[in-house]
């Protein structure tokens, strides 16, 4: 595992690149929006602001965008991310008991993040894992964990952040 930082990404020619493979720049936004998020783990306002000047876009437009979905983040968040299904099946399977057990042990409702940045837990529309109700996404990569339940949370803090 290398200490070096990883390089910044270059926005100025990753949103020409981009403008180019897509058509416009604004269909190239989006795109852009989740390679800032891949690089930095989420999208600060001078990122985005520096987004929205090469791609010729008022900042308000890319806020908008990725305000708009839900896993694009416009804060930090910690190094282990939860990404806990509120869904259908989810819910019906139990994920409220499974929420209410990992905001316990953790002490941290939906939404925050530790005060160390270990672990950052969100609630989640439907993550298409039915088939393994009540479901997470976990960590960086989106790797699916569940079923759940509130007494079986250990599968959550497993394997890569």
């Amino acid at each position: 595992m290398s200490l070096e930082p990883a390089p910044r990404l270059d926005i100025a020619a990753r949103a020409a690149a981009l403008a180019a493979q897509h058509g416009s720049p604004r269909a190239a936004a989006l795109a852009l929006l989740r390679e800032i998020q891949q690089a930095e783990h989420f999208v600060s306002d001078a990122r985005l602001a520096e987004a929205a000047t090469h791609l010729g876009l008022p900042p308000d437009a890319l806020d908008s965008l990725a305000s708009f979905y839900s896993h694009l983040f416009r804060r930090p968040v910690g190094r282990r991310l939860i990404l806990l299904c509120d869904g259908a099946s989810c819910w019906l399977a139990g994920a409220s008991a499974v929420a209410a057990a990992l905001e316990a042990r953790l002490g941290l409702p939906a939404g925050e993040t530790a005060p160390d940045q270990s672990v950052t837990w969100l609630q989640s529309a439907c993550i298409g894992g039915c088939d393994r109700a009540p479901a997470a996404l976990v960590g960086r990569n989106r790797r699916l964990v569940g079923p759940l339940a509130p007494d079986q949370l250990d599968p959550l803090f497993e394997g890569p952040a």
